[in-house]
């Protein structure tokens, strides 16, 4: 987990900021507080923003296609009691899931994105 320094709504603009200037593609925007407040229940700031490159993911799941229910790459940013975080999944622990062995550096490079614009994000 990280804590943001700033509100929710720039820790998440800033997140997707973060991702396009690396020239990687998001591809949706979850907005689970929205969708709890359109049948009429609460739920505080909270959305997923998944993102990737396909010429990083498909060479994992050319290799073990489970891995696909994984991927693309996902940060979850929501508003809690002790302030705005961030939070994801440690692509590296995917390796022991999945049979992607050959593809270490990989999961590497993915981890350390993940940190990236997670701390930019975090300002």
């Amino acid at each position: 987990l990280t804590r943001s320094n700033s509100d929710y709504s720039v820790t998440a603009d800033r997140l997707v900021d973060a991702i396009e200037r690396r020239s990687l593609t998001v591809f949706a925007r979850f907005d689970h507080a929205g969708a709890a407040d359109e049948v009429g229940m609460e739920l505080a700031d909270e959305q997923v923003v998944v993102f990737g490159d396909p010429r990083a993911g498909t060479p994992l799941m050319q290799s073990d296609p489970r891995i696909g229910i994984e991927l693309p790459l996902r940060v979850l940013v929501w508003r809690a009691p002790e302030g705005v975080l961030l939070g994801h999944i440690d692509p590296r622990a995917l390796g022991a899931r999945y049979d992607v062995a050959e593809h270490r550096g990989t999961l590497e490079r993915m981890a350390n994105l993940l940190s990236d614009v997670v701390a930019e994000a975090a300002g």
